[in-house]
């Protein structure tokens, strides 16, 4: 009994059979269709294509920093060297995160660590580096393209060994073993590195959606061309299919009527007895396709929360309301960027700081990747709530404070106590001083040796603390 408490017994109770996984229970979903398909929803989609691209757009423009695993000079060195890795690859970090976010469309996205020892110059890629300290950093972080996945390498004991594909132009068998490779997962369930596509949910609507588009096509070309009646010749049986050149008239004239296009080409030559018609419609059909089309883009935007999109298009909603949804959309967007993070520092920082042991041997952690956010704060609502708090005294404005509204605002950063604002002109008065405010020079001369004093003074011209 000892024994087993250490071992485990159980199983995750994947549907997997060798490297190939089955949980998806649409087989049309299933391996290598299911990127097919999953990449015709993205490129072909007009809804769709709007919604990733709004994702990506805001991704991308997204900051990033490295922070230190500590308070030491070493953990501010680990931090700034992660950072300049990250600057330091034969891909920028704009383009890999591009890559990195294929896994939102495919559920999943793998991606090579390969490394380079910083030589400076050098015409070999596997050297040339901006830096010349000789430690080792990033080279690429290649995507390894979802297309290319033959299969995934187990254990017995359901642990992740890797994965093997089959890239052109080859096509050799390639393995590249887990500890190479990051794995970003939209989702995890049982442990299927597959993870799970956004678009899942929206494959039903895009299905119909596809049908009900080509019917309509279909539709308005029969429409406006007529529908097309072939009538042979009285006493020419084109049906009898004992007669093997009645059959071969009979499709030569099935496909002359399916052929039938309103174009610069269009006529047809008849022989004797033949006679073409074009049947006019008997007016609207039964169903609007364009109300049952916007119905299905708005479920399709429902299902990664980006319904706003359509606002507007389809004259419904608020500006309120509209505010509610590009909120929630901006927290799922920001838990893929957590997702980013989350792999970075559990897998690629962790192995490249090790990799290059002594040097970093010091650090109190591992540094840590953290993104910003990905949408600008409301200046208006962030100025009434600080002054609210200031006015009931929750908040007391203070250096740091000031800090944190010029970076919101986007304005320019407080400049030390001291510093000129324009040398060029005649310094008026001390930089550090708030528009409105009074100066350390309004203190009468014989309150300045009373610190009590001089402190409520402090209070009356502004300066707290």
């Amino acid at each position: 009994m000892q024994s087993n408490s250490l071992k485990e017994l159980g199983r995750i109770g994947q549907r997997r059979y060798g490297g190939f996984f089955y949980e998806e229970f649409l087989k049309d979903l299933q391996g290598r269709k299911g990127i097919e398909v999953y990449k015709e929803m993205s490129e072909n989609d007009d809804v769709i294509g709007a919604i990733l691209y709004a994702i990506e757009m805001l991704i991308r423009q997204a900051s990033w920093s490295v922070q230190p695993g500590g308070p030491t000079a070493k953990d501010q060195e680990a931090a700034d060297f992660i950072y300049s890795c990250m600057d330091d690859m034969s891909d920028t970090w704009t383009d890999t995160i591009s890559e990195i976010l294929s896994f939102l469309t495919f559920g999943w996205s793998a991606h090579e660590l390969v490394y380079k020892r910083r030589l400076g110059r050098n015409s070999d890629p596997r050297l040339k580096s901006k830096y010349t300290d000789g430690l080792i950093g990033w080279q690429k972080l290649p995507i390894r393209a979802q297309d290319t996945l033959w299969e995934w390498l187990y254990d017995d004991n359901d642990n992740l060994l890797g994965m093997a594909q089959m890239p052109p132009p080859t096509f050799e068998i390639i393995q590249i073993p887990i500890e190479k490779l990051l794995l970003f997962r939209t989702k995890s369930r049982k442990g299927n590195p597959e993870g799970r596509s956004i678009l899942r949910n929206a494959y039903r609507s895009w299905y119909f959606k596809r049908r009900i588009q080509e019917i309509e096509g279909i539709g308005i070309e029969r429409d406006l061309a007529g529908f097309p009646v072939l009538k042979a010749p009285e006493g020419m049986n084109i049906w009898d299919e004992d007669d093997p050149d009645m059959t071969a008239i009979r499709l030569l004239t099935e496909k002359i009527v399916q052929n039938i296009r309103r174009d610069s080409m269009e006529g047809l030559s008849l022989p004797a007895g033949w006679e073409l018609q074009l049947l006019s419609t008997g007016g609207r059909r039964q169903f609007d396709t364009n109300a049952i089309i916007e119905r299905y883009d708005t479920r399709i935007a429902m299902t990664v929360l980006a319904d706003f999109v359509l606002l507007g298009h389809q004259q419904v909603g608020s500006f309120a309301l509209s505010s509610d949804k590009t909120e929630l959309f901006s927290m799922a967007v920001g838990a893929y960027l957590d997702i980013i993070c989350e792999v970075f520092n559990n897998q690629a920082i962790p192995t490249l700081i090790d990799l290059n042991g002594e040097h970093f041997s010091g650090i109190t952690d591992y540094p840590t990747l953290e993104h910003g956010d990905i949408e600008s704060a409301d200046i208006q609502a962030l100025a009434a709530y600080i002054k609210d708090m200031t006015g009931v005294g929750v908040l007391v404005p203070d250096d740091h404070l000031e800090d944190y509204v010029r970076e919101a605002a986007g304005l320019p950063e407080r400049l030390d106590e001291g510093t000129d604002p324009n040398p060029r002109q005649p310094k008026r008065q001390s930089s550090n001083v708030k528009p409105g405010k009074g100066t350390y020079s309004d203190i009468p001369e014989e309150l300045e040796d009373d610190e009590e004093a001089v402190k409520k003074a402090k209070e009356r011209l502004g300066r707290y603390g």
